[in-house]
C-alpha cells in the first residue's frame, strides 16, 4: 500500500509534446506496455543514464543515438528490460529504432528507446513492431495521454506517478509535465528508475542537461529503496520549444531550475512512498557535518540499513540502531558525544546517548508513524544532506521472491 499517495488525474497538455500508449503483449495481457513520446522537429532532449557498467541494451543505443544525432522520439516498453540479452538484445533495441524511423520517415537516430521489466529475457521485436502503428496513429498533446503513458510504463508500481506544474517567465508561461516509474530496485547512482518529463520551454539541449542534473541532485539521486540501482535506470527531458519563452536571466533560470527540481522531488519520493512493501515514508536530514559528502554517506548508510528499515516497520523505537548505521558510516574521527537524534521532533539522543526527557512511549509513538523524519546532528559543522526511504516489509520479500511467477 502506497504512503500517502493517490491515484493522479490527467494533467494539463504540455504544448508540442505527443504521447500515445498501446498494448504489445510484451509481457502483460489485457494493459498498455509500449508507449511513444514525440517532442517535435525542433525538440531538445537532455538525458542522465544508469552508472552501472551491466547498462541494458536500451540504454546503450539511447546514449549512443544521443551522442551522434538530434533525437525527438522516446519509444518506450514495460515487461521486458532488453538486459542481460547480448548482442540480440542490442539489435532488438536498434531495431525497435530503425521500425519506428521507417514509419515516421526520420532517422533511426532519432529514436532513443527505453525498457523496464524482466532481465535476462529475449526481446519480442516483433510485437514491438506490430503495435507501433498503434501508438504513432494515435499521438496526441492531450493530457490524457499522460495519464495512459504513465500507467503504462508500471511494473511492480501500485500507484500511477505523474505531476504537473506551470511556471511564468519573463517571455510567458511555460509548462511541464512528469511522469516516473519506480518501486523496487531504487537507489541513487545516477536515477534510480525511468522518468520521462516534457516540457515547451525553447533551450539548447547542453542548458537542459545543466539544469537536469541540478535537479536530480536533490530528488532521484536523494531517494533509495533497496539499495539496488537498475541496469536501465534513466532520467530523461523532452523540450518542444513550442512556446517560444527562453530563460532570458538568471531570475527565468532560477525560477525555471525551482520548478523543475520540484517536479522532480515530487516524482522521486512518489517512488519511494510507493516502494515494494512500504508501510511508511521516511525522510533523513544530516546536519552539522562537516562537508556534504560526510552527510549523505551518513544519510545514506541510516536510509539503506536493514536493522533500521524493519525496525520502523514493526514500529519498534529501537533507535540503538540509527546510531548503530551513524557509527559505521565511516565519518573520520566522529565525537559521539557531539552527536544528537530527534525523530518527528521528539529528542531521541544527545550527547551520543538516550535523551534525558526520552520516554519509550514517546518513540513507540514517532516509530509507529506512517510518515517519519529522521534528524541527525553530527555536532561537527554546517554542511548537510537529505535522503527518503521507506521501510521493509514482509511483502517485500514477497513481491520480490514472487516477481516472475
Amino acid at each position: 500500500m502506497a504512503v500517502g499517495l493517490q491515484e493522479p488525474e490527467a494533467p494539463p497538455a504540455v504544448p508540442g509534446i505527443r504521447l500515445a500508449s498501446a498494448a504489445a503483449g510484451i509481457r502483460y495481457a489485457g494493459r498498455d506496455d509500449l508507449v511513444l513520446m514525440d517532442g517535435g522537429e525542433d525538440a531538445t532532449v537532455a538525458a542522465l543514464y544508469t552508472n552501472s557498467a551491466f547498462r541494458a541494451a536500451p540504454v546503450l543505443v539511447a546514449q549512443d543515438h544521443q551522442a551522434r544525432g538530434r533525437p525527438r522520439w522516446l519509444l518506450i516498453n514495460a515487461g521486458n528490460a532488453n538486459a542481460g540479452t547480448g548482442e540480440p538484445g542490442l539489435e532488438a533495441a536498434r531495431g525497435s529504432c530503425a521500425a519506428l524511423a521507417r514509419l515516421a520517415g526520420g532517422d533511426p537516430a532519432e529514436v532513443l528507446p527505453f525498457s523496464t521489466g524482466v532481465i535476462g529475457e529475449p526481446f519480442p521485436l516483433d510485437r514491438l513492431e506490430a503495435a507501433l502503428p498503434t501508438v504513432y496513429h494515435g499521438l496526441t498533446e492531450d493530457g490524457a495521454a499522460w495519464l495512459g503513458a504513465a500507467r503504462a510504463i508500471m511494473t511492480t508500481d501500485t500507484v500511477t506517478k505523474l505531476a504537473s506544474r506551470t511556471v511564468v517567465l519573463s517571455g510567458g508561461t511555460v509548462r511541464m509535465n512528469g511522469m516516473a516509474k519506480g518501486s523496487g530496485m531504487i537507489h541513487p547512482d545516477m536515477a534510480t528508475m525511468l522518468a520521462f518529463l516534457g516540457t515547451d520551454l525553447q533551450i539548447d539541449a547542453a542548458d537542459l542537461d545543466a539544469l537536469l542534473r541540478e535537479a536530480s541532485r536533490e530528488s532521484f539521486n536523494a531517494i533509495t529503496v533497496d539499495g539496488d540501482t537498475s541496469t536501465n535506470d534513466a532520467l530523461v527531458c523532452v523540450a518542444s520549444g513550442t512556446s517560444g519563452v527562453r530563460l532570458a536571466n538568471d531570475d527565468d533560470r532560477a525560477a525555471f531550475a525551482g520548478v523543475l527540481e520540484s517536479l522532480c522531488l515530487e516524482l522521486a519520493t512518489a517512488i519511494v512512498r510507493d516502494g515494494e512493501g512500504a508501510t511508511k515514508f521516511v525522510t533523513v536530514e544530516v546536519s552539522g557535518a562537516a562537508e556534504r559528502s560526510e552527510a549523505e554517506r551518513v544519510a545514506e548508510t541510516v536510509a539503506l540499513s536493514p536493522l533500521v528499515k524493519t525496525a520502523l516497520y514493526a514500529s519498534d523505537p529501537n533507535w540503538g540502531r540509527i546510531l548503530a548505521a551513524v557509527g559505521r558510516a565511516g565519518v573520520p574521527d566522529l565525537a559521539i558525544e557531539g552527536v544528537a537524534v530527534d525523530i518527528n521532533g521528539v529528542a531521541i539522543v544527545r550527547g551520543g546517548g538516550r535523551a534525558p526527557d526520552y520516554r519509550e512511549e514517546y518513540g513507540q509513538a514517532v516509530f509507529a508513524a506512517a510518515e517519519i523524519t529522521i534528524v541527525i546532528d553530527l555536532g561537527r559543522g554546517a554542511a548537510r544532506a537529505r535522503k527518503y526511504t521507506c521501510d521493509f516489509s514482509h511483502e517485500y520479500v514477497r513481491i520480490n521472491a514472487e516477481y516472475r511467477s
